[in-house]
């Protein structure tokens, strides 16, 4: 079996679900499938948006409710005939039905828990699953709906649950196994539940997380990423004129290159099929004859470098002072402060005289991780132990990522000469002992010059 998995640009409207379904059809006369779907481009944040309107009495989410229903009942009609469109419409209408008494609901108390937000946050996928399996089976490609909460287990951390991955292998396999090889599974992404069926979702890139379960769980050989690029860049093409797609990348670039930015997959939705050895491939839906990028436990790439990624709008915290050094717990006090206020922390950079810690934030963040530090230092700074907590916004990080750039010599030197070349000003540096990554930062206004200059220094030809 091979697990596919469609984003939202990949089922956004009629014509794209078509263009999907020609995907899976040819697919599935080679391999049984197994299909996880996203909800609707736009969907998901539309339900979000209703549940905080109703949460304060606005009268706006019966609007947002009545589009929703519309666009789905339009799309079906587009899809589907006969017997099956009845059917398909009366579907949708049941579940805008449940969905609208949940919004009431949120209405009447004027509060949405994080589990009645779970529980309405889903309904893009099951209305999405719901149309795209009847529409398949209209164009003569058997198909099943498959509620992912039937699958997968998690505890009841709701909104980025944690999964129960023995719990629901065993639910998977014994679910999805056994099934006629002509019948296509179609997955709902994104949700889950706990052992008594409460209703959770799986956070950020929740489909991409629900197909790599699925994939591990089935022990199959390949999970494809449908999505709306041709596979991994180099560099963002945005920025990059010679960035190209990079035909094969390992795991570990792949999650490096995630964190940084590259919207390639979410760095934990990797971690199920990584344990299993199961390859992963970026395809594009608007471009199916294009080969994609491979993620396998070990690339074949001889570049000295696989790519270069980079984070926007983050900010630099600055925590220094001649009192520091020597002083034991400091780092420690600073980092739990940040956890205790839900800050992550994306980069940090300490000297080795001890003067000085500095670390990266999202740019949302920063005044309140300074504020959260002047407060945890109050004492050191009025007794000048720490001399100041400063703060510098509109910062971006460029992170140089590669595996061959262990053990060879020169890499470093490599990029800040391009970087020195054209006159940038490097705000900190920061390099893991895998050697894998070297990140500094920049002036956001110079992200582009400091992507191209590293790029044409190691990629001087471009693909």
């Amino acid at each position: 079996m091979k697990v596919m998995k469609f984003g939202g640009s990949s089922v956004s409207d009629s014509v794209r679900i078509a263009s999907m379904i020609e995907i899976v059809e040819s697919t599935h006369r080679a391999h049984p499938v197994c299909a996880v779907f996203s909800a609707m481009k736009g969907v998901t944040d539309t339900l979000l948006f209703a549940a905080r309107e109703a949460a304060v009495g606005d009268p706006g989410y019966c609007a947002r409710l009545r589009d929703i229903e519309e666009r789905s009942q339009e799309t079906c009609r587009a899809l589907c005939t006969g017997d099956l469109l009845d059917a398909t419409e009366s579907a949708i209408h049941a579940l805008c039905v449940e969905l609208g008494q949940l919004l009431h609901g949120v209405d009447l108390v004027r509060e949405c828990t994080p589990r009645t937000l779970d529980l309405i946050a889903g309904f893009g996928e099951r209305l999405s699953c719901t149309i795209i399996a009847n529409a398949m089976v209209c164009r003569g490609l058997p198909a099943r709906y498959v509620d992912a909460r039937t699958l997968i287990r998690t505890d009841e951390t709701h909104g980025n649950a944690m999964v129960d991955f023995a719990a629901s292998y065993d639910l998977i396999r014994a679910q999805l196994a056994g099934r006629p090889d002509d019948e296509v599974q179609v997955v709902t992404g994104f949700i889950a539940a706990t052992d008594t069926g409460v209703s959770t979702t799986l956070g950020r890139n929740g489909s991409d997380y629900t197909a790599s379960i699925v994939g591990a769980g089935l022990d199959v050989g390949s999970i494809e990423i449908w999505t709306d690029v041709d596979g991994v860049y180099s560099a963002d093409p945005r920025f990059v004129s010679g960035a190209f797609v990079l035909p094969e990348i390992s795991y570990r670039e792949a999650m490096e290159l995630s964190y940084f930015g590259a919207k390639v997959i979410h760095p934990y939705t990797m971690i199920p099929a990584v344990e299993r050895g199961i390859e992963l491939r970026i395809r594009n839906t608007l471009n199916p004859d294009a080969p994609g990028t491979r993620i396998t436990a070990t690339s074949s790439n001889a570049q000295t470098i696989t790519g270069i990624a980079s984070i926007e709008s983050v900010a630099l915290v600055n925590v220094e002072g001649g009192g520091m050094v020597g002083l034991p717990g400091i780092a420690g006090r600073l980092f739990s402060r940040l956890a205790r206020e839900r800050i992550n922390t994306i980069m940090i950079s300490q000297a080795s005289s001890e003067h000085s810690i500095c670390f990266v934030v999202r740019d949302d963040d920063a005044e309140r991780a300074a504020k959260a530090l002047r407060d945890e230092f109050a004492r050191e700074l009025h007794q000048k132990q720490i001399e100041r907590v400063a703060l510098e916004r509109r910062l971006e990080i460029v992170a140089v990522i590669g595996e061959n750039m262990r053990g060879k010599p020169g890499i470093s030197g490599r990029v800040f000469t391009a970087v020195g070349d054209i006159g940038l000003n490097i705000l900190a540096i920061a390099q893991g002992s895998s050697e894998m990554n070297i990140s500094f930062i920049v002036p956001q206004e110079d992200r582009q010059k400091a992507l191209n200059a590293v790029h044409h220094a190691f990629f001087p030809g471009g693909v």
